[in-house]
């Protein structure tokens, strides 16, 4: 079978470097221009024109297409992820091990990502009633999802709402959370039943996965003018405020990223792996540069593997088997970046989020961190229906995506350093000390 790494390898687009460079220099141009617009024809009848007829549709047709995607990418990426735990049957115990640390850390890692929003508050301050204005303006492109997010269920219904009566209708409705949990019961299934037909039905299912993000990988080609449109719709807009609100963004996504790195994995490493965190960053140090210079976890893969058996001295066996996995599935760093971009853009926006509204964040970032596409900017569809799910306007995506290249290897610094930390603990938990010295193959 077809490692979803692998897979991810394949429909990754090419020109990765140059279309973050592209996506940057749309960052600046829409920025400049917005700002001049804002500056020296604050009002004109133009501005508003340009942006009604034109901006704005460009944006909101971009956001159509990743929401066109982003179901069957979540359900073939979910389905795949926990079926593969079955491909090596010897290693199902470290499979159920995997998962259950993945989720558990993933929500320490939303938990503390969403508390340090709520207690920063990066995006407050902005003109209430301009935020509304520009939020009225594009609604009708998610309107179907927004409307749905003023209907969410709350309480007792809310967890009965996760188990979709109609799989069908959950997908037609944008349910994702409902729709997540079709796909891991799908998975868990695949996993359990090991037939020729089951393979054959998983090779489906990971063609479905290779179409996806080879469409989202193509969709992403059109991000520099869809950013240019959206910086300059916020800019005109809000003006030099915009430059404070986004400084501070930046700021408390580096809080939340150091907090889980040198904060959590410390804890894990010493209480759990009986490892000591010095010495396991400084084994560790290879991958991590690896993993900030390309920007992708894919990318460092087999850096990781090597730390992993040559220097960490971990049983190879589980140490392929739990970073294969964790490149796809082990995401803290995605997860955490999803969850403060979600909060940051509510606040910047004026949408007051429930305590209801906050657990379905952080529900959908932890799954989506298993979920997420290893494509440039796979996360960026999770977060616009995230948005469109809570009713915050998707284009706000706009704001955030000419910082997210450094930000991005930032995040992919903490995911792979903790699939590594993962790796460690489920090989000290596993208690195989006869595999670690075993010759690499």
């Amino acid at each position: 079978m077809t490692d979803v790494s692998e897979i991810a390898a394949e429909a990754a687009p090419i020109g990765h470097d140059h279309l973050q460079w592209r996506i940057l220099a749309g960052f600046a141009l829409g920025l400049a221009a917005g700002l001049a617009a804002y500056s020296f024809a604050g009002g004109a009848a133009w501005v508003e024109t340009l942006v009604t007829y034109v901006t704005n549709p460009i944006g909101q047709i971009f956001l159509r297409l990743l929401f066109m995607l982003v179901i069957p990418l979540l359900f073939s990426a979910l389905v795949v992820g926990i079926a593969e735990m079955g491909e090596i049957r010897a290693l199902k115990t470290v499979g159920v091990r995997t998962l259950v640390y993945t989720v558990i850390v993933s929500g320490i890692a939303v938990a503390i990502s969403i508390a340090l929003v709520n207690l920063l508050r990066p995006g407050d301050g902005v003109d209430p009633a301009a935020a509304q204005d520009l939020l009225a303006q594009s609604a009708a492109g998610a309107a179907g999802i927004v409307e749905r997010s003023a209907e969410a269920a709350t309480g007792v219904d809310a967890v009965i709402g996760l188990v979709p009566s109609n799989v069908i209708t959950a997908m037609s409705d944008n349910d994702i959370l409902a729709v997540m949990f079709f796909a891991l019961f799908f998975g868990i299934g695949l996993l359990l039943v090991q037939t020729r037909r089951t393979a054959v039905l998983k090779d489906a299912v990971e063609g479905l996965f290779e179409v996806s993000m080879k469409l989202i990988g193509i969709v992403i080609q059109l991000a520099p003018l869809a950013v240019f449109c959206f910086m300059f719709n916020l800019a005109a807009q809000f003006g030099w405020d915009l430059l404070a609100k986004l400084a501070a963004y930046v700021g408390v996504v580096l809080l939340a990223l150091a907090i889980q790195m040198f904060g959590v994995f410390p804890l894990l490493l010493k209480f759990i792996a009986r490892k000591s965190p010095v010495a396991f960053f400084r084994e560790t140090r290879e991958a991590s540069v690896m993993a900030f210079s390309t920007a992708s976890s894919n990318a460092t893969l087999p850096t990781a593997l090597r730390v992993a058996e040559t220097e960490l001295k971990l049983p190879p066996r589980i140490a392929r088997f739990v970073l294969t996995i964790g490149a796809t599935a082990n995401q803290n760093g995605t997860a955490m970046f999803e969850g403060v971009t979600v909060l940051f853009l509510a606040q910047f926006f004026g949408v007051d989020l429930s305590l209801g509204d906050q657990v379905f964040v952080m529900l959908v970032c932890i799954l989506a961190g298993i979920g997420t596409a290893g494509v440039p900017a796979g996360s960026l569809p999770v977060i616009a229906l995230i948005l469109a799910g809570v009713g915050v306007n998707p284009a706000g995506i706009g704001l955030i995506l000419g910082v997210d290249r450094f930000l991005d290897m930032c995040r992919t610094t903490l995911n792979v350093v903790g699939d590594l930390v993962c790796a460690q603990v489920i090989s000290a938990t596993s208690a195989e000390p006869s595999e670690a010295k075993a010759p690499s193959a």
